[in-house]
């Protein structure tokens, strides 16, 4: 799969520089989506039309929905725009750019908790997995950053992003927005090898935590991989499909 991937990016960067149109285009489409999705996975109950409705006019949705629903799209959206400026910029991942990250998506919802490690012992409901003692997180993420670092040149872009995404998680490095932020580092690493932004669907939601808790029980990331895999394949025939 990751041999059929690498054909269609082979394609997708026959074609570039993409024209400003289409970058605009694709920069509306994936914001709304990426936005929708990953805030639904954690329980947002937002529909994808009230997304758009909210990033692209900038117009409060009433009947029931929260302003934490709200702050969690326009913070979402602006932490897009984050990872966007620093692959730009040529700036890799580093505990300062997760920090930042990570304040983007809570702040004004949880401001003291935004970019600040835990200092509480947590619990994931649902999962047999317990994250790490709070007091190991500062220690775990540092050796976070230094596998990166020391695998970015010898896993395939597409290994390396889900593995992050799953190291990140395992630690749960934060009280709340690991699962937000993951996602968007998972598509830091990618972007910076050339790949499009790339959606875990909501839809997908019981495979994609099936698959993250047979790999913190078991060690086995296989599953992980093939979803993170189809989501770069999917991204990718997206772009193929407005660029030809």
């Amino acid at each position: 799969m990751l041999k059929k991937i690498d054909d269609k990016k082979s394609i997708l960067d026959s074609k570039r520089p993409l024209k400003k149109e289409v970058i605009d285009n694709l920069k509306k489409y994936f914001d709304v989506e990426l936005t929708y999705n990953s805030n639904a996975i954690e329980g947002n109950t937002l529909t994808i039309t009230e997304t758009k409705v909210i990033l692209e006019d900038g117009i409060t949705i009433g009947k029931g929905k929260t302003l934490r629903e709200h702050l969690e799209v326009i913070n979402h959206k602006e932490a897009i725009d984050y990872i966007e400026d620093i692959v730009k910029q040529n700036i890799d991942i580093s505990e300062r750019t997760i920090k930042d990250l990570h304040y983007i998506i809570l702040k004004t919802i949880d401001s003291k908790s935004a970019g600040q490690y835990r200092n509480a012992n947590v619990l994931i409901s649902g999962s047999n997995h317990r994250p790490v003692e709070h007091f190991l997180v500062p220690e775990k993420m540092n050796e976070l950053v230094q596998w990166y670092n020391d695998n970015k040149g010898k896993l395939h872009p597409i290994e390396l992003a889900a593995e992050f995404h799953f190291r990140y998680v395992y630690i749960h490095p934060f009280i709340d927005g690991n699962g937000r932020s993951a996602r968007l580092l998972m598509n830091l690493i990618l972007m910076r090898s050339g790949y499009p932004i790339s959606v875990i669907n909501n839809e997908d939601r019981d495979e994609y935590m099936k698959a993250l808790e047979i790999a913190s029980t078991t060690g086995d990331k296989k599953d992980f991989i093939n979803i993170v895999a189809k989501a770069v394949d999917k991204s990718l025939d997206t772009y193929l499909y407005i660029t030809q």
